[in-house]
């Protein structure tokens, strides 16, 4: 693992994608899909926090859920936006 329990944000992004409750878009890799699948997100919800605490560092529990919630809520549900906008346009993204 090379990701820094000091940076919250990183941490997340990395326990989100490593349980695969989000993934990036594979033809726009700055769209990050939210899967929607409960297990893996309470998995990386334990793996985050697991992280945090392997280094001694003290995230509160609320600025954790606050960078889920960000994380999350930024993400697009199911399907990448700009896909589904290319197929109700007709164009090939494949």
């Amino acid at each position: 693992m090379s990701v820094d329990p000091d940076d919250l944000i990183a941490v997340v992004r990395y326990a989100l994608e490593s349980t695969r409750a989000t993934m990036a878009c594979p033809f726009h890799w700055d769209v990050m899909i939210r899967v929607g699948d409960d297990a893996a997100e309470s998995h990386a919800w334990a793996r985050a926090r697991n992280i945090i605490k392997s280094d001694g560092t003290k995230w509160k529990v609320e600025a954790l859920r606050e960078e889920f919630g960000q994380q999350l809520g930024k993400a697009a549900d199911g399907c990448c936006p700009q896909c589904e906008h290319a197929r109700a346009c007709g164009v090939k993204t494949s």
